[in-house]
């Protein structure tokens, strides 16, 4: 029986130029590196600092991953989720044919976290008394 490839993740959020904004991209990576250290984690930003996604993939790949999936930390599907993002998977995929590059549902679009949002925003309100 043959051992499944190794597997990457992809956090892929919007991106600023604040780095402060990414301490809860990172979080996650960092939750996550302790809940499935199977996993090789790597953040990567659409637009205004880096790592980009091709770079994080990039990085992925050279250590030996042949499958990737990227997870888009985004709250709905504009435009970037809609047309941008299936975009440079797309191109990422065509660029490695070896690569196994998947592009997961947009986080925000997600049921649970639906719901914990709307917790977080009922409980904010109920503890202002």
């Amino acid at each position: 029986m043959s051992e499944s490839p190794a597997r990457g993740l992809v956090l892929l959020a919007h991106g600023s130029r604040d780095p402060l904004w990414r301490r809860p991209v990172q979080a996650v990576q960092t939750r996550l590196a302790e809940a499935a250290p199977q996993l090789a984690v790597r953040c990567a930003y659409l637009e205004l600092c880096a790592p980009d996604l091709a770079s994080a993939v990039q990085e992925l790949q050279a250590a030996g991953l042949e499958r990737i999936t990227v997870v888009p930390l985004f709250f709905g599907a504009g435009r970037h989720v809609r047309e941008d993002l299936p975009r440079l998977v797309q191109e990422l995929a065509d660029a490695n044919p070896g690569l196994s590059l998947r592009l997961a549902p947009v986080a925000g679009e997600d049921a649970r976290l639906i719901a914990l949002l709307a917790e977080l925003a009922a409980e904010a309100a109920l503890l202002d008394k």
